[in-house]
Formats: structure tokens, sequence, C-alpha cells
């Protein structure tokens, strides 16, 4: 008979209760964390469980919303609300913040419940955004968001791949997380970095025609590959979940590009400021790597107007971020 292994990993609760946080807010994490265990749930099992397809509504953004957009906004919102620990909560796919039932909510959550919708019908991957702020006294309205990324107390994404991963950050470097048979977040990255140079970038190719002169040099230059200026060979990655593209970063480096396109000129960009580019920057850059707007703007020192702002994001290997900004003058 083969004795059961023990699997000796540090869990969640354990790493978040070695670290120097602020009261209540690894209680906090580890309320989201299993809160995104529910949506994984529903998630896998896809046509199985009902949650296929559109919703029939539109959110803020007048973008069509699945099912599971739905019910995962509800899954963090019903329980993120039912704690004492949370003041408010803001969604990618609600109009206005919620206010807590309670007072003596310490903590704000803003998220995005599931990233890359246009993923979910076909079982590619999909994730959760969430980024969490100080609550400041008084009512909680919208304004009470409006905070610029480097106040954000922690910020993690929940993949929902081939393995269910947590990738955090409480401003003290990146951690990684991965989903256990039996349930349990089991630290298995503990000190994420990204490497500074790389060969693999992220955009969407086919708004080529679209995007500004400078990032469609910087593309053309890796695409010409090693008889280029650049001198090496690119690879061009894309998943269509911003989760899935940044994680990729994250275990092996490359850069992330969602830019301005003429379009919609009058947008700044696609991506949500609150729910996605603060987020992601302040883990990109606790991993070693760099975020930007246009080249020069760091995303984490833009100052937020309204909850469902945009903004342009260039993220990833910090050495290929300062040639994209050097050498393209996006």
């Amino acid at each position: 008979m083969t004795a059961k292994m023990t699997d000796t990993r540090i869990d969640l609760a354990t790493h978040l209760d070695g670290a120097a946080l602020p009261q209540g807010l690894s209680e906090l994490l580890a309320l989201v964390a299993s809160a995104c265990v529910d949506i994984r749930k529903v998630v896998s099992g896809g046509a199985l469980a009902g949650a296929l397809g559109a919703s029939g509504s539109v959110n803020v953004q007048d973008e069509e919303q699945k099912k599971l957009d739905v019910i995962s906004n509800d899954i963090l919102t019903d329980q993120l609300l039912a704690s004492p620990l949370v003041a408010g909560v803001a969604s990618e796919e609600m109009d206005n913040c919620q206010p807590a039932p309670h007072s003596g909510g310490k903590f704000l959550v803003l998220f995005d419940p599931l990233d890359g919708s246009s993923n979910i019908d076909i079982n590619a991957p999909v994730g959760t955004i969430f980024s969490v702020l100080a609550a400041p006294e008084g009512d909680i309205t919208d304004a009470s968001f409006l905070q610029d990324g480097r106040k954000q107390l922690a910020a993690g994404y929940v993949l929902y791949g081939g393995q269910t991963m947590l990738v955090l950050t409480t401003g003290n470097g990146v951690a990684g997380f991965t989903l256990s048979l039996d349930g349990q977040w089991l630290l298995t990255h503990p000190d994420i970095k990204i490497s500074a140079d790389t060969k693999e970038f992220a955009i969407n190719m086919s708004n080529q025609r679209h995007w500004a002169q400078g990032v469609q040099t910087y593309v053309a230059g890796c695409l010409q590959g090693v008889e280029g200026g650049r001198g090496k060979n690119f690879n061009m990655r894309w998943v269509a979940a911003m989760v899935a593209d940044v994680h990729r970063i994250m275990m092996r480096g490359g850069v992330f590009l969602y830019p301005w396109d003429k379009r919609e000129p009058n947008k700044p960009g696609k991506l949500r400021l609150m729910y996605e580019g603060n987020p992601m920057s302040f883990l990109v850059e606790q991993a070693g790597g760099k975020s930007t707007t246009d080249g020069r703007a760091a995303i984490l020192d833009v100052t937020p107007t309204e909850l469902h702002q945009r903004v342009p994001v260039i993220l990833g290997s910090a050495n290929e971020i300062d040639i994209i900004a050097d050498t393209c003058g996006v």
C-alpha cells in the first residue's frame, strides 16, 4: 500500500500572517481568494452548470455581458459586502460603486470579476483581477475609489487555466499560489521576477492599421527579426485575456501592449485604469517590470477622474519597455 504524500508547502493564510500588513488585510485577501475558488467551480462547470452564453444585458461600457460575467460579479460582490472589513466595492460590470450595508469597513475592493469574456464559450483561459484600497472616512461614493495606483494596499489576479493560480502583491514583491485538489492555495512561486529582456510581445495584430505610428514602428521592428535593426527573432503571443497574457509575462518575460488606436480617437484606450491598468501595473512593477501608458507616463501615476476611466496599457520586461519608449516615441 502506497503512503499518501503530504504537501508541506506554505498556504496562503500562513504566508499572509508572516507579512507586516495593515490589520485585517490578510483576512480580506483570504476572503477574495475564497470567492475566486467559488468562481472557479462555476467556470469549470461550463455548459454543465448552464453558465455559458450571453446574459442578455450589457454593462456600463456597452459591452454584452456573458452569464459568467454576471455570476462572477455576484459572487464577489455578495461575499465582500457581507464582510465587516469592506466599506464598499466597485466592479467593471457595475455602473457605480456599492457601499457596504454596514459601517466601519476599512477597505475598498475593485475588481474585474471575469477578464477575457470572449474566451468563456471556447474554454480558453479567463481570470479575475482585483485591487484593494484604504477606505476614506465618511460616506462611500464613486469618488472614494478615485485614488492613484500607488495607493493600492494589495493587488492580484486569479487565472482559471490548466491550473488555477493566484498571483498576489501587498507591496513587497510578488508571490504565486496554486489551488490544490483539496481546495487550498499553496505557495508555489515565492518570489516572481520578470526577466528584464525578452523576445516575446503580445498585441492584437488585427488592429495594426489603427495604431499610432510609434507602435507600428516598434512592432514592425520586432517582425523583421534577426535581419532587422533589433537583431533578434521575436515571437508574438495573444490569448485575448489580459490575465493570461500578463501571467505569461510573469512566468517568462515579454511585453503586453493594448495601445490607443484611431477607431475611437476620443477614447484614450480600451482597458480600464481602476480594474486592469492599476492592479496589473502594481504587480508588474513589484516583479521588476515596468508599465506605462505611452512610453513616458507610468500607469500608477495616472490621476483617476472617473470609475470606468480608460487608459492605453504597455507593460512587461523593463528593458523592452525602455526600448518602446526610447526608440518609438509612443
